[in-house]
């Protein structure tokens, strides 16, 4: 009897240890899986050769590309500072660190990215001791849907990069839609900038200033004198009859706010001597706002100008 018990009570052990055992073995094995998959890393093509990215990252510092990178669902976790002047992502980047312009490679470091993506390649060579450093040159892609299919491809999120294409085309379609009957199909778009220094810039379709939005979502047409697409171009006041448009959106680069070269620009005869202000189509633009250009920024712009769009016009209709 006594053998029969002491056997009973060595097979409950047994029992017991392989369970633990058992028990032990599992999350380690998962935790090992979970490993390999995030080191899994692919071969990708840059300007400046061939670098080992992570197939999926899950920690991405960028210094100007937030917003592209947050419209295919990435995880940013270190930008840098102006990002947080972004009307349209800064609430997307609440738990993200600010990591200084130029890059500080310290706060990189501190922040254990396994990705690190960049306009500016100052400290390239230092980021890329700390983790994968894509450099992306500024006007790499020409339009939101290049954009969005580079930065689908850096991070492969394939499905989010899809699903930000579909709501961005449904609201190209939207703004059409709404501006159908409200405005001249032959009417003209112009996007100005204004300078604290006095320099006035005309835009195209791809420099930010809303020129996505305006261009390329709504369709609508540059000025006559700039439809060969000049990105950037700096215009004399007497020149800017030339390039003037029927609707006129105007931003002012004026950081210290003092509103002297605005005040000099609106008091000018050839400003006052423009059809846009005869005719009340001149929009005074808020700076942050219309110059970003990521595709979020872009998708919302839409919305933003339909309506300046709609509201003006039924103002005009009152008068």
């Amino acid at each position: 009897m006594m053998k029969k018990t002491k056997f009973m009570m060595m097979t409950a052990i047994l029992a017991i240890l392989a369970s633990v055992l058992i028990a032990c073995n599992k999350p380690a094995s998962t935790e090992k899986e979970t490993v390999q998959q995030i080191e899994e890393t692919r071969a990708y093509e840059t300007g400046k050769g061939v670098v080992e990215i992570p197939s999926k990252p899950l920690r991405i510092v960028t210094d100007f590309y937030a917003g592209e990178l947050l419209s295919v669902g990435a995880n940013v976790i270190g930008v840098e500072p102006t990002a947080f002047d972004n009307p349209f992502i800064k609430d997307l980047l609440k738990d993200a660190v600010e990591i200084g312009q130029p890059v500080n490679v310290e706060k990189v470091l501190e922040l254990k990215p396994d990705l690190i993506v960049v306009m500016y390649d100052e400290n390239y060579e230092q980021l890329s001791e700390i983790a994968p450093t894509i450099h992306i040159p500024y006007g790499t892609a020409s339009n939101i849907q290049e954009t969005v299919k580079l930065f689908e491809d850096i991070t492969g999120n394939h499905e989010e990069a899809a699903q930000f294409i579909s709501k961005f085309d449904q609201k190209a379609k939207e703004g059409k839609e709404r501006l159908s009957g409200v405005i001249a199909e032959d009417a003209t778009f112009g996007i100005y900038e204004l300078t604290d220094k006095g320099d006035l810039w005309i835009f195209g379709d791809n420099a930010g200033r809303g020129g996505q939005a305006l261009y390329n979502a709504l369709e609508l047409n540059m000025p006559h004198k700039n439809n060969n697409a000049e990105q950037t171009l700096q215009l004399s006041m007497e020149v800017l009859p030339e390039y003037a448009a029927d609707y006129m959106f105007l931003t002012s680069y004026d950081p210290e706010n003092r509103g002297e070269a605005l005040n000099t620009l609106k008091d000018s005869p050839i400003w006052q001597g423009l059809d846009a202000m005869k005719n009340n189509q001149v929009f005074y633009n808020d700076f942050d706002t219309y110059y970003r250009y990521d595709p979020i920024a872009i998708y919302e712009q839409i919305d933003l100008f339909v309506d300046m769009l709609i509201e003006r016009t039924k103002e005009n209709q009152t008068k």
